[in-house]
């Protein structure tokens, strides 16, 4: 009985805090952006959900004047670099990227010295510094076309390893000099996961993100980012399929395709820092507007330029 009642308060409490943010949505002409990774709750909310690029891309075309943005801070950053009179907000500071982490402006600067012919591709999951240190960025839905797009015959690939060396396959006539960096949630799934996924699910085809290691996309059935699984898994005549990816897409993938099942490749495809956000941080960032992405002009521009080179690189 007080679990029932429990559960009740707390349903009742975030349809409270629901109807708050809806209200201030309104008055503070706000848009709410969410990764596909969030919790459900947050995806409710939201008035867009994306990968990383398309909530960017949404940010720079949208009226609106303030975007809180769900999902981790370079995420948000990148909202700031391709709208700079825009309001931008992160509900919660402490939603970082470890990947994002893993590479420091100055650290590839002391690369670059060491290969100072080759170009530097940055995979979007990077900071601001990082990227104003970069030639062109890259999402991991087109980053083989950008690898290709680029005329030196070196190049410096940061910070993912595993997106790299996946890009890398297609650009055999490069030299690819891959960073080891690797995103924590992608990078332990291992082989023991897919053998015993084959085994329980041996008609099953499985789709995996680049940022698996390079032997789990070797076992793939198909590889793509967050929306290419999706776009796949709703077009595949497959009635089972396994996805190797965070777990936040799998009730999209449901609901798209309910006729289907599907299987996540490891029980623990969870990201922790895109589940630290929830209902509260979005309606307290909306009352108070704190939390807001500032960034450095010298960094902005050189930054903005990385970006604005993949977007033209991949028209």
């Amino acid at each position: 009985m007080n679990r029932n009642t429990n559960t009740n308060t707390n349903m009742n409490m975030n349809t409270d805090i629901v109807e708050k943010i809806k209200a201030l949505k309104i008055e503070r002409k706000a848009i709410v952006l969410a990764h596909h990774y969030q919790i459900e709750a947050i995806k409710a909310v939201a008035d867009y959900v994306g990968d990383s690029l398309e909530l960017a891309k949404i940010a720079s075309e949208c009226e609106a004047e303030t975007l809180i943005l769900c999902g981790v801070y370079f995420m948000a950053e990148t909202a700031k670099l391709l709208s700079p009179d825009k309001k931008v907000i992160l509900p919660n500071f402490e939603a970082g990227c470890p990947m994002a982490d893993m590479v420091t402006a100055e650290q590839l600067r002391a690369e670059k010295h060491k290969y100072p012919n080759a170009k530097v591709v940055c995979y979007v999951n990077s900071s601001a510094e990082v990227k104003a240190e970069s030639d062109i960025c890259c999402t991991s839905s087109n980053a083989v076309k950008i690898m290709k797009s680029i005329a030196s015959e070196q190049i410096i690939f940061v910070p993912d390893q595993n997106l790299g060396h996946y890009t890398s396959k297609y650009v055999p006539e490069k030299e690819v000099i891959l960073w080891k960096g690797f995103c924590p949630t992608h990078h332990r799934i291992s082989m023991k996961d897919i053998e015993a996924i084959r085994a329980q699910y041996p008609e099953a085809e499985i789709l995996v993100h680049p940022e698996c290691k390079p032997e789990i996309v070797d076992q793939a059935d198909f590889v793509g980012s967050t929306s290419q699984i999706i776009h796949y898994a709703k077009t595949s005549d497959a009635r089972v399929l396994v996805i190797g990816t965070e777990e936040g897409v799998m009730e999209t993938l449901k609901a798209d395709s309910p006729e289907k099942k599907f299987v996540l490749l490891n029980a623990h495809f969870t990201c922790p820092n895109m589940k630290k956000t929830r209902l509260e941080d979005v309606l307290r960032v909306l009352e108070t507007g704190g939390n807001e992405i500032i960034l450095k002009p010298e960094i902005s521009q050189k930054a903005y330029n990385s970006i604005h080179a993949m977007l033209e690189a991949s028209k």
